[in-house]
């Protein structure tokens, strides 16, 4: 039941902000439309870097948007209110987590292939990159959040935040892309994508109660 309530009351809350949900896509859009305007408009060279470039983009794009997870409960005075309330914290984390990949990096994920067709990826690869978004980015949002749960009660704790949490995403980004990368080469990617589905579980069963705890932390309690 608290699970359901608080994905429900995050969706609701979303969509009164769409801006939330708008700013994220349209920055991950954006990003990977420069690359052929800043490197080279040629099809050999954007196919190499696709996968780079589409991942690199996603994961900037999580970083911009999982900053404001529990900002607004916390300077609405709901995120204490929630600390103090006497029911388990993983369940609450762990619904907000979810809600916020549905929001925003469901849409990434949805949008990718067209970018990937847009880089020259070859048609083999975007399952692929589609495939490995898909188990990825829940894993970025999920270790951002641990991140932000850390720094919510820091003002201008964006730096202190990216600081925290890039040096955890790389193996995610480099998995992700790699898998993207051995497709569009013709090699076998089951590997690699059996990597990330391990750590999207790892990272959805623990990471709920690191956020729990990092935010009992971060508030004093």
């Amino acid at each position: 039941m608290s699970f359901r309530a608080t994905l429900k009351r995050e969706v609701v809350l979303a969509w009164r902000r769409p801006a939330e949900i708008i700013n994220p896509l349209f920055f991950f859009v954006m990003v990977v439309a420069m690359f052929p305007l800043g490197v080279s408009p040629k099809a050999d060279l954007l196919s190499v870097i696709a996968p780079g470039v589409v991942w690199v983009a996603a994961l900037l794009a999580v970083l911009l948007s999982v900053e404001g997870l529990f900002r607004n409960d916390f300077e609405a005075g709901a995120l204490e209110q929630m600390l103090v309330a006497p029911t388990n914290l993983y369940v609450p984390c762990l619904a907000k987590i979810i809600a916020h990949w549905l929001l925003t990096g469901l849409p990434l994920v949805l949008v990718a292939p067209l970018l990937g067709y847009m880089l020259h990826l070859p048609e083999q690869a975007s399952m692929t990159l589609f495939l490995g978004l898909l188990l990825g980015t829940p894993t970025l949002t999920a270790i951002g959040a641990i991140g932000v749960s850390l720094t919510v009660g820091v003002r201008s704790g964006g730096i202190l935040l990216a600081l925290l949490i890039l040096p955890l995403y790389v193996p995610v980004l480099v998995f992700g892309a790699g898998a993207a990368a051995y497709a569009a080469n013709g090699a076998p990617v089951e590997g690699l994508l059996a990597i990330l589905a391990a750590m999207l579980l790892a990272s959805l069963t623990l990471a709920p109660a690191a956020v729990a705890a990092g935010l009992r932390i971060s508030n004093g309690g």
